[in-house]
């Protein structure tokens, strides 16, 4: 199954860099920003984490909250937080059952040899828990701007 643009967001309850566990009901009344990622400490994941970093208080401001999201341990999570000063929670997907109901995760291939991993890919939800857009193939530098630019346009 294929999520679209309308579609309730499936619920899902984790484990964050924050030491608490964060469910999307939770976050009812607020925009989500839920980015799926291959890997802590990766080139591309750094630099995605970090412009999301340097733009959440703007994205704040629109009611926005950012979850950085991939099967990584919650150790791999907690020191790449760290690392980076990210202000926001980054969850841990290890089962990767939510990777899998969202379509992040499936088939990749590198170099002609295929595996398994997280697709790079944005899900922005709305106040009530529906998909307001799909991002399936983020480019990590300005995605966050871009994101920011839908938001304050509508």
């Amino acid at each position: 199954m294929t999520l679209k643009v309308g579609d309730k967001a499936p619920e899902f309850s984790l484990p964050s860099s924050t030491g608490e566990t964060i469910s999307l009901n939770e976050q009812a009344g607020k925009k989500v920003i839920l980015y799926f990622y291959p890997k802590d400490d990766t080139p591309g994941c750094t630099k995605e984490a970090c412009d999301f970093r340097d733009s959440n208080q703007d994205l704040k401001k629109t009611g926005a909250v950012v979850l950085g999201i991939n099967v990584d341990k919650l150790k791999s999570h907690n020191k790449f937080a760290k690392k980076l000063n990210l202000n926001f929670p980054l969850l841990s997907d290890e089962d990767k059952k939510v990777s899998t109901a969202y379509g992040a995760w499936g088939e990749k291939s590198m170099y002609g040899r295929a595996y398994m991993g997280i697709y790079r890919m944005t899900f922005l939800i709305d106040e009530h828990g529906k998909i307001q857009e799909i991002w399936p193939n983020v480019k990590p530098e300005g995605h966050a701007q871009e994101i920011l630019t839908l938001l304050r346009t509508g």
